[in-house]
């Protein structure tokens, strides 16, 4: 074309992207691979083919790893962990910042393998992938050097067994592998069966690193080869990236063993466009936002909310911006959109728009390539929330919209899903972006942009889009741990008798709502004390109890949007309360436990104190990230928390976990000690004259092997917490794996309630969400 036939046609020919470079590295390989162990490749076996999905055609032949490979990976972790924990943080970042310079200089090649391998295009593995991946690397080298003095109390978990997609092979390789050797654990990671490539390229750069042998362990395989990692006895912690149907299972599977858990799962998420938007970026955004990596993205926008006043236009603009989309050959540099990864993915998006029969379908008139995996970009508008394709997650190039009209519709549609991972807003009213984004339930919230990341600020989910955190300070929780061993906690057992009770009989009641309420089951259990007295009666709750206590606790929704300042002067009232019949509460502590009434009344006020003044001082903070704006972790409540408390510390381990529970805006549930609840239900009295909301703490007696599964099944509550002398660690992980809520349980091991590690940002951190919101400023 003429400099003149451009000018007027306003049309680009062809950039490609030589891959002579990658494929040589490939033939250079023998195009077939082994696993990556202790340092080694080892000899290519059976396995199975990986193709580049623009063509069909074969890349290189990979190995489908065996058991025994996989415990030779595990084993090679294992053995080198103590020697790459003890090298220190200043010895680890030397290493991690070595990977960081390799990536650096060989950012073109691992560009072109991914883009080969995974069909994106050329521009987003170059300019997005890559130096995000270059970017963790570096910042958790710095992490590595500041371990010893930031986290003087923690250490590495161990093994950590680590699972990764195929939708970004090489940047969730970094999010997973980075995090995780600068805190000193060893890994041994499952790349996706169908995008293996970059990985093993990574696996070449640690050996010109100088990583030691078996720090990074990298084995080929299929799901089953993940079944394995999962279920590995010798691996301390599995953090995995993928489908919420797989991570329900991964969910299960771990269950009692006490590894350390983390999942990034599916999102549906909202972009939500305010009629005062800048309606053009906006479009520029939603092409970001769906459209990058062909919508193979877990928290691309995929939801379109438009006010109805600009809805018309929008959409018409929209429409023609997807027309002008360039759909092509991914190495070449002016394509906007390449292929899906796979003909299995192309099958499954193409299946569930089939399926749809609702709304109007807009298909891009744009050329498309006559092979490959490809699949053209599409809107589908005027559905309702309740429809199929508006609830979900399709992971392909589809966009389906509905309109609002108040900013509180808005919300309502962008939460109306299982899902919360992430959203968008646009308007150019600050005042309305900063009163929506806390209101959106997602772990991350980008106002007038999209696919904003960083090392740097902290990316994960909330709801069934899982839990934990990857980047930032909050990311490297998930791979570490305190230090120190804790010892088994035996079941404490409560006494028995046959005394008769001594003056006038006082049953206690169950305390739901801010009132006494009798159990719906109508039975009482006796309480003794040691010297065989009968102490009182209590309640046994019921499942249906559960769910009045949720319904109340649900009820006070309000109490998340008090001010720190507030709920901690409450906390002060508790404790001034509690003090005040400090005698009568030790009294009851010894007549149910033979002594120590006096201590643990003490510490018990003391500990509320601590929450008290945590109230209003563990907020958020602005994240250094490179764009010009913030990006702004905040801590929020979790939602409704049903804890099991403690039996050995009656009222202290209740007030432990009621305390950071209240003190951050969250509710509680509280299933008093199985052994002692007396001290709970005299604790009731002191709530009532404290200014408690009623429904921000309720109360429970009864059998916690009863009343801990139906907590961790219920879906109104958004966590579950278990520190029950009863071995109840695997149940409710278990059960909590249909709504794949948050838990926190002692795995049979005790706690010193009256000591350090009866509190601490450990409970805080249990306490709260980090969302990050994005807010770029600037014309």
């Amino acid at each position: 074309m003429t400099v003149k036939e451009i000018f007027e046609s306003m049309d680009y020919g062809t950039a490609p992207e030589s891959a002579a470079e990658a494929l040589t590295w490939l033939v250079d390989q023998g195009a077939q691979f082994g696993h990556f162990i202790n340092g080694e490749f080892t000899e290519a076996g059976e396995g199975f083919d990986s193709r580049n999905p623009a063509t069909g055609e074969v890349l290189a032949s990979l190995t489908q790893a065996t058991q025994a490979e996989v415990d030779a990976a595990v084993a090679a972790a294992r053995a080198a962990q103590p020697g790459w924990a003890a090298l220190g943080g200043y010895g680890r970042a030397r290493v991690i910042y070595a990977i960081a310079r390799l990536l650096q200089k060989h950012a073109r090649l691992f560009a072109v393998l991914e883009t080969l391998d995974n069909g994106k295009p050329i521009r987003e593995s170059r300019d997005i992938d890559v130096p995000l991946a270059q970017r963790h690397f570096y910042y958790h080298a710095g992490m590595a050097q500041l371990m010893e003095a930031e986290l003087p109390d923690r250490e590495a978990l161990g093994v950590c067994g680590q699972i990764i997609p195929w939708n970004f092979p090489l940047l969730m390789l970094a999010w997973k592998v980075a995090p995780a050797i600068a805190m000193g654990n060893t890994v041994v990671l499952k790349p996706a069966e169908y995008t293996s490539l970059t990985a093993l390229l990574f696996a070449d750069i640690c050996q010109q690193a100088g990583v030691p042998p078996g720090v990074v362990n990298i084995v080929t395989g299929d799901g089953a080869v993940g079944e394995m990692i999962t279920g590995h006895a010798d691996i301390d912690k599995i953090a995995f990236t993928g489908s919420t149907e797989v991570g329900r299972r991964i969910r299960a599977a771990t269950a009692g063993s006490g590894k350390a858990l983390t999942l990034e799962l599916g999102g549906k998420s909202p972009y939500i466009v305010f009629d005062d938007a800048d309606l053009d970026s906006a479009i520029e955004g939603l092409v970001d936002a769906i459209w990058f990596n062909q919508g193979q993205v877990c928290c691309a926008g995929s939801r379109l909310l438009v006010q109805e006043g600009v809805a018309e236009t929008f959409l018409t603009r929209l429409k023609a911006r997807m027309d002008k989309l360039r759909v092509g050959d991914p190495l070449d540099k002016s394509i906007d959109v390449g292929a899906l990864v796979d003909p299995v993915q192309l099958a499954t998006v193409t299946r569930l728009v089939d399926a749809n029969t609702a709304g109007q379908v807009h298909r891009a008139a744009c050329n498309m390539p006559a092979t490959g995996c490809y699949y053209p970009p599409t809107l589908i508008t005027g559905l309702a929330p309740s429809d199929p394709l508006m609830q979900e997650e399709i992971f392909g190039p589809v966009l389906v919209s509905t309109t609002f009209r108040t900013p509180a519709e808005a919300v309502a549609l962008a939460n109306n899903t299982r899902y919360g991972l992430a959203a968008t807003l646009w308007t150019e009213n600050v005042n309305l972006a900063l009163d929506v984004a806390p209101k959106l339930a997602a772990g991350v919230v980008w106002v007038n942009g999209t696919n904003m990341f960083d090392a740097a600020a902290g990316f994960g989910g909330v709801r069934e889009s899982g839990f934990g955190r990857e980047g930032g300070w909050e990311g490297l929780s998930a791979y570490t741990r305190p230090r120190g061993a804790t010892k088994a906690l035996k079941t404490v057992e409560g006494y028995t008798g046959d005394g008769a009770p001594e003056g006038l009989d006082r049953t206690p009641k169950l305390y739901i709502g801010g009132k006494q309420a009798r159990p719906d089951g109508g039975y009482s259990r006796s309480v003794y004390g040691k010297d065989g007295g009968l102490l009182g009666q209590v309640g046994i709750g019921n499942r249906k109890d559960v769910r009045n206590a949720v319904e109340a606790a649900r009820g006070a929704a309000g109490w998340a949007r008090t001010t720190g300042h507030l709920r901690a002067q409450i906390l002060y009232f508790i404790a001034e309360n509690l003090e005040a019949r400090a005698d009568e509460f030790a009294r009851r502590i010894n007549g149910l436990t033979g002594a120590g009434g006096d201590a643990e009344v003490a510490a018990s006020v003391k500990r509320l104190f601590t929450w008290a003044a945590w109230a209003d001082k563990y907020a958020g903070e602005a994240r250094d990230v490179p764009i010009r704006g913030m990006a702004l972790a905040l801590r929020e409540p979790v939602g409704v928390i049903g804890a099991i408390c403690p039996d050995e510390a009656p009222l202290l381990g209740l007030i432990s976990l009621m305390g950071p529970a209240i003190a951050m805006g969250n509710r509680a549930v509280l299933v008093a000690s199985q052994a002692f609840p007396l001290a709970a239900t005299d604790f009731y009295q002191v709530l009532d004259t404290s200014d408690v909301p009623g429904g921000v703490v309720n109360i429970l007696t009864g059998s916690h092997a009863e009343l801990a599964p139906v907590l961790a099944k219920h879906a109104d509550v958004d966590a579950v917490w278990c520190f029950s002398s009863t071995p109840l660690s695997g149940v409710v992980e278990k059960e909590s794996a249909a709504s794949l809520k948050r838990t926190w349980v002692n795995h049979g091991r005790a706690v010193d309630w009256a000591g350090a590690a009866g509190e601490g940002r450990a409970f805080l951190e249990a306490a709260t969400e980090v969302k990050t919101v994005w807010v770029p400023y600037g014309e």
